[in-house]
């Protein structure tokens, strides 16, 4: 499944500029997607939330999670281990 780069709000450097950022590293599935919904629920539709995580199926794991929820998965990279999702709450 390819990321939906539909209007990602990039920053002047390229990136995707996010209003929240959690940091779920060190935490196995299903622990950083919990954590995600919980944040996303603190967002306003269209806001944009990062998440950080070393689960190795993170990837797969936030792909089928913005599958099921409607929310738009903006960019995912992964960089020395460290998985980085921005999600566009729906």
């Amino acid at each position: 499944m390819d990321a939906d780069t539909s209007n990602p709000a990039p920053s002047a450097d390229g990136a995707v500029q996010a209003d929240m950022e959690i940091d779920a590293k060190g935490l196995n599935c299903p622990l950083p997607i919990l954590r995600a919904k919980k944040a996303l629920a603190q967002l306003q539709s269209g806001q944009v939330l990062k998440v950080l995580t070393t689960d190795r199926n993170a990837i797969r794991d936030f792909q089928a999670f913005c599958k099921q929820t409607g929310n738009a998965l903006l960019a995912q990279q992964e960089d020395d281990g460290v998985g980085v999702h921005y999600l566009r709450r729906r």
